[in-house]
C-alpha cells in the first residue's frame, strides 16, 4: 500500500500552526456562577485540613534550631562583611586626603 505525502497549503510555512477562526459574534458559553455557600466552604476546609501531614514535635524542634543557627551564621557573616567594608572605605578616604 502506498502512502501519499501531503503538502502544506500555499502561503503557509511547514510546521506553522494556523489560529482557529471564530465566527463574528460568537460567544463562549459560560456556566452560571454558583452562589457562595459558607457551610460547604468550611466543610471542604476541614476535609483538606485532615489531609495535611503535620510534622512531629521533634521535627519542629530540629527545624527551629536549624533556622536559628542559619540566622546566627548570616548575622555573623554580614557583621564581618560590614566591618571589612567599613575599614576599607575609611582606609581609602584617609589615603585620598
Amino acid at each position: 500500500m502506498k502512502t501519499k505525502t501531503v503538502q502544506p497549503a500555499r502561503g503557509t510555512a511547514v510546521g506553522k500552526i494556523e489560529p482557529v477562526k471564530v465566527a463574528a459574534g460568537a460567544v463562549e458559553a459560560k456556566e452560571p456562577k454558583k452562589p457562595f455557600n459558607p457551610a460547604k466552604f468550611f466543610t471542604e476546609v476541614r476535609q483538606e485540613g485532615r489531609k495535611i501531614t503535620w510534622p512531629s514535635r521533634k521535627e519542629t524542634w530540629i527545624t527551629t534550631v536549624m533556622v536559628l543557627i542559619m540566622v546566627i551564621l548570616a548575622g555573623v557573616f554580614f557583621y564581618v562583611v560590614d566591618g571589612a567594608l567599613g575599614y576599607l572605605t575609611s582606609f581609602l578616604t584617609k589615603l585620598g586626603q
